[in-house]
């Protein structure tokens, strides 16, 4: 949407030829502006679904005594607008970067399997600074191809051109779906397309995308592996104070509140001192094979548990691996158990504990 705002040039021209250059404007402001709706319709459509399934979760549970809440809560963290506008903004990067679990993990697999990337040509989906392509460079690749849509493109631009990389990785503005590449196809496509509970952000989709039309029939995208996974959350002092605030606010009853409060996924740091189950594997991604309907999913799932006590939620998180034809397998894991990442852990309240018993 920004970019309906960028000054457009203006040439000295004067009669037939100052109409041809005014319709090529107004060509030029309705492809920005279609440009703009589709990014917004994307988002929109992106945070309903994950609005949807949060609430679907809880609400399908036993536990839960039916109702007809009209008001579906969203994600308590990356709630803004449209997805590709927050992505121009430098704090979010530079948090990815800081994020040595992410960023190490990319680093140690295309830096400890350089037989992938040696005269290849890559493409790097949500390029974002460029990180992932200069890796790819200094791995020995022929050709990168860096595509974003956010304004944080030009800063990589800038980034490639300080550390003179500019002869090796070219970057593209713009949707995967959208942009002209430069070749018709590459050899490997590295992303780091997850989001919070690995599938919202929804970037899969471009990277399957950039996949049917680009990669080469023996070509392969990295992560080539991933897990969604669920565990049982017993910790009523959080449980308290999300839900049983409402209650009682400065003598004030909300509790009405919590029909909006219990469908909200939240997303923070789990105590894994409040685990009580062991978790399960729900869902099995591989990249190289995934279909875009492959995204939508339900899963039945038993949960064993650990320790008797009450059972206040269900957490959420996934795992990346790095095996396609590596000498040197790399994975990591956003599991509460786990180094923390900046991707969390995302918790489903229970409106009311579920008693439970070990075994």
């Amino acid at each position: 949407i920004e970019d309906l705002c960028e000054p457009v040039k203006v040439l000295p021209c004067n009669g037939l030829s100052d109409t041809i250059v005014l319709l090529e404007q107004l060509k030029h402001a309705e492809h920005r502006a279609r440009a703009a709706e589709i990014a917004l319709a994307r988002a929109q459509d992106d945070l309903q679904k994950m609005k949807q399934f949060a609430q679907d979760f809880v609400m399908n549970t036993d536990v839960r005594s039916s109702s007809s809440s009209s008001a579906i809560a969203h994600l308590q963290e990356d709630e803004d607008g449209v997805y590709f506008s927050s992505y121009g903004h430098y704090g979010i990067h530079e948090e990815m970067l800081k994020d040595k679990v992410r960023t190490e993990s990319y680093r140690d697999f295309i830096y400890q399997n350089p037989h992938i990337f040696k005269d290849k040509v890559v493409l790097d989906v949500g390029c974002g600074t460029g990180i992932l392509s200069m890796f790819a460079a200094k791995a020995g690749a022929r050709k990168v191809i860096g595509v974003d849509q956010s304004e944080i493109i030009y800063q990589a631009m800038d980034i490639i051109r300080l550390n003179k990389l500019e002869n090796i990785i070219t970057l593209v503005k713009g949707r995967i779906e959208e942009v002209d590449l430069p070749l018709e196809k590459v050899d490997v496509i590295i992303s780091e397309w997850m989001g919070y509970f690995l599938l919202f952000e929804s970037m899969l989709d471009s990277v399957i995308y950039a996949k049917s039309k680009y990669l080469v029939e023996r070509g392969s995208v990295y992560p080539d592996l991933c897990t969604i996974s669920l565990v049982a959350v017993g910790d009523m002092n959080k449980h308290m104070d999300k839900l049983l605030f409402w209650e009682d606010v400065y003598g004030f009853d909300m509790s009405c509140m919590k029909k909006a409060v219990i469908p909200e996924a939240v997303v923070e740091v789990l105590d894994p001192n409040t685990l009580i189950s062991t978790a399960t594997v729900i869902k099995h991604i591989d990249c190289n094979t995934a279909s875009t309907q492959d995204l939508e999913f339900s899963s039945d799932f038993t949960l064993s548990i650990t320790m008797s006590t009450q059972c206040t939620a269900i957490a959420g998180y996934f795992d990346v691996f790095f095996e396609k034809n590596c000498h040197n397998k790399v994975l990591f894991s956003t599991g509460p158990q786990c180094t923390k990442t900046h991707w969390k852990q995302t918790i489903f309240l229970l409106e009311k504990p579920i008693p439970v018993e070990a075994g």
